[in-house]
Parts: structure tokens; C-alpha cells; sequence
């Protein structure tokens, strides 16, 4: 019976999406975008080796480099046109959050509705225009004294003309991405700069896949652990999508008042507050900061030496030192993150101008000490599981050679991005649904 109207529910849902042109032509444009995206992370910079670039950045694979290269599907190990991705602009919306808690004028802007969005939309460009031209720059210059193991240099005719043209060529890829991941926000399905890293991640899945479906035929592993790792994937995304649906519900009433004849005010209503309100970002610093020592030896010659080379070798993925200061940097991130994304006592005094209160809380300063109260325990929890979904893949990699592709990064941004954009597809057929039901209602009124 369940699964009949199972069917039934699904035959009607694909029935409306079949109807909703709207939508259907939103996902061709997001489909659309995302293709010239992926065609672009293919377009070398003029005047690079693509094979001196790509033996330089094998040698990057475990660190900060390699963590971004993922990000942006390989555009970074070919040293496309888009090798810097939409980085810049996630660095730029970070810094004038962390500017927006310590600047009063910023934080009024905030609070301005539309107008003030725009404004901070506007700054958020200007500084993405300015990290991104430092980062050209700075990679620009290294990329002409950088050599691959076999001695070939990985810029063909170094000298101020490459660096003038990597530089303009870089920018204008990146406010690009920028510009297209607005049109997709706008005009297409999901949030576009989401979508933008979503996809390339997802672009090397396959290359993934085959890679371990070719160690299990050869027989370096097990078609038992494959199995193993098939179920412990599909429990750790199903995890992920429970820990990222759970919210604890803080219940806010408003009292009755009366105008006139008539009575207003006395629902109840909730807020949602997320168990990780922090979302990825944690894990993003945490492991950059991380693997900075990686980095930095990896571009030396022989690997390093001195007091730099024992801290890459102690802090090398998947070490003891590294897990504990990995956990440890993730719980303080998420706090951290947290405090500048949800203000409890700006909420409660929010709710004290618009008559709300939390039943058995005094309005003002104890209903904002008391969601900070929950919001701290939930962030804990939030902390927790962000550490047991990033250590699992490191623990795999490090314990048993294992070929994991998806970090544990990666794996919350691809499962984010795919919650949301369910959730905007299931809204539009809601929305489609609900006009054809005003016009059926219409028709019937005019007979």
C-alpha cells in the first residue's frame, strides 16, 4: 500500500515537472553555464608547459595546493584560465564577515536590507579584484623560476610580458566565474558559486572510481574491503544528510493585541538553529593552515631540510600530531565561524521589538544568553561531527594506502550543494503546482 502511493506521489511530482517549463529551462541554463565552466579548466595560460605544470603539481597532491586543485576539478594542475577559481571571492566574502564583526559601519550596512546587500555585494567584488591580482601575481612570478624533477622549466619564455599577460588572464577568469556564478544564482537552479565548486569535485569522481575498480580487478585490494567501503560510503552521506537537516527549534510566541474590532498577534512560531551552523568552513582552514608545511617543502628541492622538513614530517597526513591538531583547529573554526554568522543577543533584541518571546525566558538579555546557551552546545556537536566526517578519509589514506578521492571537505560540499538544489527544484514545482491550482480556480469562477 506505502508503496503504491509512493508511485503514485512520484508519478504526479514527474506529471508537474514534465509541465513546469519555468524550471526545465532554469536547469538547462545552469547546465549550460556549468559546461562552459568545465571547458574553460581546460584552456592552459599561453606560454605554460602542461607537462613540466602537471609533474609539479603530482608532487602537491597532499598539500594546500592539491586540496584547491580539487576544488577547482583540475583547473589548477593544467593552469587554465581558470586556475584560481572562485577562491579569491570566497577569501574576499570571509574577510569583510571578519571586518563586518569589528567595523560598526559594516555591520549596519548589513542590517539594511536590500540596499545594504548590494552595497557589501559591491565591496565583496572590489576586494575579489584585489586578492585575485596579489595571487596572479604572486603565481605568475613563480611559475617562471618553477621546474619540473626532470629539469624542463614550466614557462617557456619567461619575462614581464608572461607575468603581464598571466595576471590579466587570471582576473579576468576568475570575475568571471564570479559574474557566472551570479547568472546561475539568478537565472538558473541552485546557489552558482556552490554549484561552480560542486561540479568541479564531482569532475573527478569518475577518474576515481575507475582508479579503484582498476585496484580491485588487479588485486592490490580486496573486492571485500570495495564492498566495505561502498556500504561506509552510503552511511557516511547518509549521516551527513541527517546531522545537516537536524535543527533544534526554539519556540517563540507572540502575544494577542487588539485594533479596533479585531485581534492580532498570539501564533506561535520557532527559530531554527542548525546543529552545523558553521557549514564547511571549518574544515577549509583548518586543513589549509595544515598543509602549509607540505606546501612549502614541497617546492623545495629534495623535499626540504632543517626544522621545516621535521614539521612536514610530523604534521604529514594521516600522522598522530597532524589528526589531533586537525581536530582541534576544526572545533575552534566552527566556534569561531560561528560567533560571526549568528549574533544571539542582535536575535533577541530582535524579538523583543516585534513582541516575541521564548516561553519561560525573560525577553532581552536572558533570552539572548539563553540561545547562546544552546547554540554553544549545538556547536560542540556540530564541531564533533565535522572532525569524525574529515578524519575517516585521512585515517583510510594514511592506515591503508586506500585511494579515497573525496576528502571529508569535499564530500560536505558535494552533499550541501545537492541538498540545496534539491530543496530550490522541490520549491519551483511547488510554486508551478500552486499556479495551476489559482488558475483552475479562476476558470471555475468565471462560469
Amino acid at each position: 500500500m506505502a508503496s503504491a502511493a509512493d508511485q503514485l506521489a512520484a508519478n504526479v511530482n514527474l506529471g508537474v515537472f514534465a509541465k513546469a517549463t519555468e524550471l526545465k529551462r532554469r536547469i538547462w541554463f545552469s547546465l549550460g553555464a556549468l559546461i562552459i565552466f568545465r571547458a574553460g579548466t581546460f584552456i592552459t595560460l599561453p606560454g605554460i608547459d602542461p607537462v613540466a605544470m602537471a609533474d609539479i603539481m603530482s608532487a602537491q597532491s597532499g598539500g594546500v595546493l592539491g586540496l584547491f586543485d580539487v576544488f577547482a576539478g583540475g583547473a589548477l594542475s593544467r593552469m587554465s584560465i581558470f586556475a584560481l577559481n572562485i577562491m579569491p571571492y570566497i577569501s574576499a566574502s570571509i574577510i569583510l564577515q571578519l571586518l563586518a564583526a569589528v567595523n560598526p559601519a559594516l555591520e549596519q550596512l548589513k542590517k539594511e536590507g536590500v540596499s545594504g546587500r548590494m552595497k557589501m555585494n559591491q565591496y565583496t567584488r572590489y576586494l575579489t579584484l584585489m586578492i585575485g591580482t596579489l595571487q596572479a601575481l604572486g603565481i605568475a612570478t613563480g611559475l617562471q623560476t618553477a621546474t619540473a624533477s626532470n629539469g624542463a622549466s614550466v614557462v617557456t619564455n619567461p619575462g614581464v610580458f608572461f607575468v603581464f599577460t598571466a595576471v590579466i588572464t587570471l582576473v579576468c577568469g576568475t570575475m568571471f566565474l564570479v559574474w557566472l556564478g551570479e547568472q546561475i544564482s539568478e537565472r538558473g537552479i541552485g546557489q552558482g558559486i556552490s554549484l561552480l565548486i560542486f561540479s568541479g569535485i564531482i569532475a573527478g569522481l569518475p577518474g576515481g572510481l575507475v582508479n579503484m575498480l582498476e585496484l580491485g580487478r588487479t588485486g592490490a585490494i580486496s573486492f571485500f574491503v570495495l564492498f566495505l567501503f561502498a556500504v561506509g560510503a552510503v552511511a557516511m552521506i547518509a549521516g551527513i544528510v541527517f546531522i545537516e537537516q537536524a535543527q533544534r527549534r526554539i519556540l517563540v510566541q507572540y502575544p494577542k493585541r487588539q485594533q479596533g474590532n479585531k485581534v492580532f498577534g498570539g501564533e506561535n512560531s520557532h527559530i531554527p538553529l542548525k546543529i552545523n551552523t558553521a557549514g564547511v568552513i571549518p574544515p577549509i582552514f583548518a586543513s589549509s593552515i595544515l598543509l602549509l608545511p607540505l606546501t612549502i617543502t614541497g617546492f623545495q628541492q629534495g623535499g626540504g631540510d632543517g626544522i621545516l622538513a621535521t614539521i612536514a614530517a610530523l604534521m604529514g597526513r594521516g600522522q598522530p600530531l597532524y589528526m589531533v591538531l586537525y581536530t582541534a583547529a576544526i572545533i575552534f573554526f566552527a566556534f569561531f565561524y560561528t560567533a560571526l554568522v549568528f549574533n544571539p543577543h542582535d536575535t533577541a533584541d530582535n524579538l523583543r521589538k516585534y513582541g516575541g518571546f521564548v516561553p519561560g525566558i525573560r525577553p532581552g538579555k536572558n533570552t539572548g544568553d539563553y540561545l547562546d546557551y544552546v547554540l554553544t552546545r549545538l556547536t560542540l556537536v556540530g564541531g564533533l561531527y565535522l572532525t569524525v566526517v574529515c578524519l575517516i578519509p585521512e585515517y583510510l589514506i594514511s592506515a591503508f594506502s586506500f585511494p579515497f578521492y573525496f576528502g571529508g571537505t569535499s564530500l560536505l560540499i558535494v552533499v550541501n550543494v545537492t541538498l540545496n538544489t534539491m530543496q530550490q527544484v522541490q520549491a519551483h514545482l511547488l510554486a508551478h503546482q500552486y499556479e495551476g491550482l489559482l488558475k483552475k480556480s479562476r476558470l471555475r469562477g468565471r462560469r
